[in-house]
Formats: C-alpha cells, structure tokens, sequence
C-alpha cells in the first residue's frame, strides 16, 4: 500500500523526511507546514507556483462569507440550477434534473464538502471572479489568484481538442463531456502543466496561511470561521492527508484539489494533542503512481502529527 516511496531508509529529521517523500514522486510537488502553537515550519519548494485546481475554492468560500456577513449576500436565498449551470467533474448537482433549488449556503457548502464544480461556478458568479483577487491582493498574496471558472476551464479542454470549440457554450461542454479521442491524455497533461489556463495559481506557502487567516478568524468572524472550518471538516475526500491520521483520533479540515492521475493537491489543518497544524501540499505534472501519491500525503500528514504531536 505504501509503494516505493517508503521503501527507502528516511531521515528522522522532520524536514529531510517529509523533502525525501515528496522527491520520491515522479510529480512537481511543494509543500509548506506549520505547528500552530510552537510556531514551527517546514518548506519543501513552498514558494513555488502551483496548479491549484479545486484548491483555489477556498479563498471563493471566504468572499461568499463575508459577502453574507456584509448583507450583500443573503445565504438562505435559492438559486434555481439549469440546465445552463450544470458542469462537468467533481460533484453531485449536476446529477439532479434541472430545476433544484438550493440555498447559496447550500451551494457554498457542495462546492468544499463535494467539490461541486457547478456549486462553484454558481458562487462565483454570486460574489465576483474579480471580487476573489481583489480581497486575495488587499491581504497580501503575491500568487494566490482564481484565474477562471470551472466553466471556462472545461471549454478550454475542448479548445485544446479544436480551436472551432472556442464557440460552444457552457451547455453543449457539458453536454460533450470530455475528449476521449487518442491524443486526449498527452493533451490533458500538456494542459495541467499550463499555467496560462490553471484553474487557479498559488504556492503552498499562501494556501497554507490562508487557512491560517481562516483558524484565526482574520478573514471573517468568528462564527463565519467556525462555519468554514465545519464545511472543511465535512471533506468528503480522505485519501490523501486523512488517509492514515483520521484512524488515530485527528480531525481533519481539508481541500483536495483533483485532475487524477496528472495532479492531486490537499491543503488542512490537522487537529489533534498538541496541535493543530497546518499542511498545503501540491502535486502537478504527476507521471508516476497515482495510488502512491495519495498514499504519501497520508504518510507526510502521519510524520507531522508524530513530530510534532
């Protein structure tokens, strides 16, 4: 279960263990941790820019918080998903018949606990692509940017395939689904690795002090906070950063961000005795065991909680 990359002899040293583990895979990989209380940190190529992918929903959950709070946003008010709104990969909403109903609340929450991609498109029409940026620029973040819409990135996809699906509406890319043809999986990783079309950009050093802001209650209040840290909570993925510390009683706040086999991200804060501690960690451009990579997220996440436990 472990693969390869545990197969060698690590270092004790929390630092060269958890660099030794992510040199281990055939991926791009940056990570950035810290101990909440003792102020202690590891970086692993931190201030790297990575593909966010789903990640990148987080700072979108923030804005939608504090739109709420601000009364630009009403949370209970219903938002009808047609058949315009559906979107392709992660999610459960576009499995419904057009029509549903939910809550923003509602939507807010699919898009962290399921990942919901047409959730996500639908709140960042409600707050502002650019009302993202705006707030990510006026707390200091260099790199940390959402870059488009879920929407957009799909149709990409297909623009990659033909450049004539420029014109295809978001309808007819759900519709169509994915390229299936013999270049498609060469095309997808070309596309991964692209950063003119990422879904979203960062480091693992930002992220990870995003959710720092988020614990500490800076971005919102404190009740907003404790809501956020519910819906990470809530994750519906646990194969990566849970995989192993959820069975040993620690709590997991999380956000996968997904385009398996190529990329596989996990940001969280892992609570437990003598913690929390916050873990960002990404991998893009993977071209090894998918299955392996997920694995050594869970063994990086049980090296921190046993260091610093």
């Amino acid at each position: 279960m472990e693969g390869t990359a545990v197969a060698v002899d690590l270092p004790t040293d929390l630092q060269a263990r958890v660099a030794a583990r992510l040199d281990g895979l055939q991926a791009i990989s940056g990570l950035w941790a810290k101990h909440v209380p003792s102020g202690r940190e590891i970086a692993v190529r931190a201030d790297r820019p990575m593909n966010t992918l789903s990640v990148i929903k987080i700072p979108v959950m923030a804005q939608a918080f504090r739109d709420a709070e601000s009364g630009r946003l009403d949370f209970d008010a219903r938002r009808e998903v047609g058949r315009d709104q559906l979107r392709r990969g992660s999610g459960l909403v576009q499995t419904f018949a057009p029509g549903l109903n939910p809550t923003l609340r509602d939507l807010v929450r699919q898009m962290i606990i399921t990942s919901d991609n047409t959730a996500t498109d639908m709140v960042i029409d409600a707050v502002g692509l650019d009302r993202v940026n705006a707030l990510l620029e006026a707390e200091g973040y260099e790199q940390t940017r959402l870059k488009m819409t879920t929407g957009d990135l799909f149709r990409e996809v297909w623009v990659r395939a033909d450049p004539a699906n420029a014109s295809l509406t978001h309808r007819e890319v759900f519709e169509r689904g994915f390229p299936s043809d013999e270049g498609a999986a060469a095309r997808t990783f070309a596309f991964e690795g692209d950063s003119t079309v990422w879904l979203g950009r960062t480091t693992a050093r930002e992220m990870g002090r995003l959710l720092e802001q988020i614990l500490d209650a800076e971005l919102a209040s404190e009740a907003s906070s404790e809501q956020m840290i519910g819906m990470l909570r809530g994750q519906f993925y646990a194969s990566r950063l849970p995989q192993r510390v959820r069975w040993q009683g620690v709590g997991v706040a999380h956000k996968t961000g997904d385009w398996p086999p190529i990329a596989g991200n996990d940001v969280g804060i892992l609570y437990y005795d003598g913690g929390p501690s916050i873990v960002s960690v990404f991998t893009n451009q993977n071209t090894g065991d998918f299955f392996e990579l997920e694995a050594t997220l869970g063994l990086i996440a049980e090296d921190i909680v046993n260091a610093w436990r």
